[in-house]
């Protein structure tokens, strides 16, 4: 007997979506019954595309994707996998030359009703749930997980391990092919009779729809009709109804004008409990039951070895005998007809893993829900935009990927950079294929890392963007032109202009200069000015790299750093303490910008120009740095400017070379003296060592500080030390532990003279009180074979104290790549 009303009507085989006992039951059933025609739950409008299926470039996990043609954002998914029912379904009848339809309600009612659902939620409760509309669910309506029921009913505590064991493990019983759906149809006919829609009052909308597609291929096909559906569907479409109430109840349906298209799926887009049907937590595992001809057990584990070999894991064959031994003893211990994904698991921890959930997160992650991503053929539909961005994938030869991967690009290579030009336009359209991420390689502005992978729904913000224009760079263009007219801050506009010439967009970039140019005349808050500086700096460098021109957004940066060095005193007057650690991230920030502004030509910048045009801006490139010194002595010796601004500033000084070390121990020596209030001096030694700018470095190489420091933190009052401590903590936490450990030796050895200013460590190994130049010029060869021989390093006055000093060494050593701690090695 098959599951049909009295032996007669429609042949009715419920299935769980993704479940590769039911696709496999379905194909049997199909196979036995030879219907005339195949109904399908799904969206009729993707009717048209059923026979793309059958493409051999076609390649599931797939998804049917509607979207809204006026709002590309309102979209809605129907994902279908290899061991999917419905996709088995579809197979099954273009093999056969069956048609085949979709019979659940159109995605154009499905997204309108998404729709009216915002709409009422901005309407009063009276409002809602007028008639004609889709039914409302309830708030408090309780959604029943039917297979969650059956599995406690039959005393299991997890609904996957019940579906295994009644489903997937087992075949047709007595050759009957129809037995599984017949067994299922009553179950779900129980529970419907028990809990009514089972919070699923929307349902009885689809099955209405459902119930009067069956009839029209009932008229037109007699009763040789297959219907694949959910299960929980079937005791409604058994129901018996007139084709008066069914359309009673799709009558004023909301509609909204839909476009419907395959794209690629993932497994683990399958695994999250969204979309079509229900999410399912291991489609690796599944897909492996569904292709698996015999032996699945074997099989698998066969898999598990190969992965955790590439992974130089110690995997033998005797590891993948005494695995499946052991699944299959654990599989008769409870009970089971055969060894399922638990079993499996707990026998690879054991056996393949020694009781370790590392490389078992990995096997997981893998293999049981995996990094499929399937395809489709070119000739599926797709907007003009996809079209285009299709071609750039292929000519730049960047497949997307569901597996996350880094990409290194070198930007001197024309593939690269143009890589990168399409991963930086798409990012400005919204579609976030790839995330820009710091280079382990080299912090050059040629080179860059992205880390890249496809997600389905990027296909939805692809539609999305489609308004912008038709290919990426016409999008790109017209999307970087309306967010600097809708930019909210100058910040978001010279932000803006960085990625116009990232993404090499030199349309859009004079729209976002005028733009940048107008605000910037405008905005008088300093705090603006000096977070909008940095980026122009970096657009200039960017520029610099890609060769593309940017004399324009040199005069703006220019004309904003001037106005940042007027406006920044009078800013850092009179701030508390939030707004005052604020500054001080302005102050770093507006000085990286300063030292990229004055930096001779590099990178290819003054390419082209005369002696006297590069005399001019080597010029100008110094007298920018002049000007910001004098802006850092003014902070400094203020006494309204709150310490930490006031301690960064001598720091920033003390860096530059544009102040001596005595100075700078003379300036600490005043802050910290009994006649400053402990909370400013924490403050400043917060501003001058913190921060993470390698102060606990400068505390360790210069005893003088050092000293300083100590002595005054002794001698600090007790009630007040209660109050300084959680900035001081917050300071000197930040140092690396060496660097910690390294301090605290110091401390207790306790130099001869320590809390005075003139205090040294010359009793410490690798101290002086004085600079040792022999082992200072030490450093000089080094250097020479590091820069090359075209590279020159200025050692005038290398033998003069007063010039050559050590922040004078490091200062060249920073600008060549060294750190502190390379000065230190090659020096001793």
């Amino acid at each position: 007997m098959s599951d049909r009303d009295g032996g007669n009507g429609p042949l009715l085989l419920g299935v769980r979506h993704h479940g590769p006992g039911s696709a496999r039951a379905v194909r049997a059933a199909l196979e036995a019954a030879g219907p005339r025609t195949v109904l399908i739950e799904g969206p009729p409008e993707a009717d048209a595309l059923i026979a793309l299926a059958a493409d051999e470039d076609m390649r599931p996990p797939v998804a049917l994707l509607a979207h809204v043609v006026d709002e590309p954002g309102r979209s809605a998914f129907w994902p279908l996998a290899e061991f999917s029912p419905e996709w088995v379904a579809i197979r099954w009848a273009l093999e056969h030359g069956v048609p085949a339809r979709f019979i659940d309600l159109p995605a154009t009612h499905t997204l309108a009703w998404g729709r009216e659902e915002r709409e009422d939620q901005e309407q009063e409760p009276s409002e809602k749930g007028e008639p004609g509309g889709l039914p409302p669910e309830p708030a408090e309506a309780v959604r029943i997980d039917p297979l969650a029921v059956l599995a406690e009913t039959a005393g299991y505590d997890d609904a996957e391990r019940w579906w295994e064991d009644v489903i997937e493990h087992r075949g047709a019983r007595d050759g009957d092919a129809f037995a599984p759906f017949e067994v299922l149809g009553e179950a779900m006919g129980a529970l419907r009779e028990a809990f009514g829609t089972g919070g699923h009052e929307r349902d009885l909308v689809r099955e209405a729809y459902m119930r009067l597609q069956v009839r029209a291929a009932q008229r037109e096909f007699g009763d040789d009709v297959a219907v694949v559906c959910g299960a929980w569907h079937v005791p409604a479409l058994r129901q018996r109804t007139t084709v008066a109430a069914d359309r009673a109840l799709l009558k004023g349906l909301p509609k909204a004008k839909a476009d419907m298209t395959w794209v690629p799926w993932t497994h683990r887009r399958l695994s999250r409990m969204s979309g079509y049907g229900a999410g399912i937590d291991s489609p690796g595992w599944y897909g492996h039951l569904f292709g698996a001809a015999d032996r699945p057990i074997e099989r698998w584990m066969t898999k598990v070895a190969r992965l955790l070999r590439d992974e130089d894991r110690p995997v033998s064959s005797a590891h993948v005998i005494e695995a499946v031994r052991l699944a299959d003893t654990l599989a008769a211990m409870r009970g089971r007809p055969l060894p399922g994904l638990t079993e499996t698991t707990d026998a690879v921890r054991a056996v393949m893993c020694e009781g370790s959930d590392v490389p078992l997160a990995l096997v997981h992650d893998r293999l049981v829900v995996g990094d499929v991503l399937g395809e489709v053929p070119a000739a599926a539909p797709a907007v003009p935009l996809q079209r285009d961005l299709d071609r750039l994938q292929r000519r730049l030869r960047l497949k997307p990927e569901a597996q996350e991967r880094e990409l290194e690009l070198d930007l001197r290579k024309e593939n690269d950079a143009g890589r990168s030009r399409l991963l930086h336009r798409l990012r400005l359209l919204g579609i976030e294929w790839g995330e820009p991420t710091a280079s382990r390689g080299s912090t050059g502005t040629f080179r860059e890392t992205w880390r890249l992978r496809w997600e389905p729904e990027l296909a939805v913000r692809v539609a999305e963007a489609e308004v912008w224009g038709t290919t990426v760079l016409a999008a790109a263009t017209a999307k970087a032109e309306a967010d600097a007219v809708g930019a909210r801050s100058l910040a978001d506009v010279t932000g803006l202009a960085e990625r116009c010439l990232l993404a090499e967009l030199p349309d859009a970039l004079p729209v976002v200069m005028r733009i940048l140019a107008d605000r910037a005349a405008l905005d008088a808050d300093v705090g603006h000015l000096a977070q909008a500086l940095p980026a122009l700096v970096r657009s200039l460098r960017y520029g610099d790299v890609r060769g593309t021109g940017t004399e324009a957004l040199a005069e703006v940066a220019a004309g904003l750093a001037e106005r940042v060095f007027v406006g920044l005193p009078p800013a850092c007057a009179a701030l508390d303490a939030d707004a005052a650690e604020e500054m001080r991230g302005h102050v770093d920030a507006v000085h990286g910008a300063v030292g990229l502004l004055g930096e001779g030509d590099g990178d290819g910048e003054g390419q082209g120009e005369d002696s006297a045009s590069q005399g001019e801006n080597s010029a100008s490139r110094a007298g920018i740095r002049g000007r910001w010194h004098g802006v850092l002595r003014t902070l400094s010796g203020r006494d309204t400017v709150p310490g930490v601004v006031r301690g960064r500033a001598v720091r920033l000084l003390l860096d530059d070379g544009a102040l001596g070390q005595e100075e700078a121990a003379r300036l600490m020596g005043l802050v910290l003296s009994p006649g400053t209030e402990p909370a400013d001096a924490a403050a400043w030694i917060e501003g001058f060592v913190g921060g993470g700018s390698g102060g606990g470095m400068l505390l360790v190489h210069d005893e003088r500080l050092l000293g300083l420091v100590d002595a005054w933190l002794t001698g600090v009052p007790g009630d007040a030390f209660t109050d300084v401590l959680p900035l001081l903590r917050r300071t000197f936490s930040a140092y690396e532990p060496g660097v910690r450990r390294t301090l605290g030796e110091l401390v207790r050895r306790g130099p001869g003279t320590r809390g005075s200013a003139t205090a040294t460590a010359s009793g410490i190994p690798g101290f002086a009180s004085d600079l040792d130049t022999a082992r200072a010029d030490a450093v000089l060869p080094v250097l020479r074979l590091l820069l090359g021989p075209d590279e020159t390093v200025d050692v005038e006055g290398a033998g003069d104290p007063s010039t050559n000093d050590s922040s004078t060494h490091t200062n060249v050593a920073n600008e060549n790549g060294a750190d502190d701690n390379d000065l230190v090695g090659v020096g001793r």
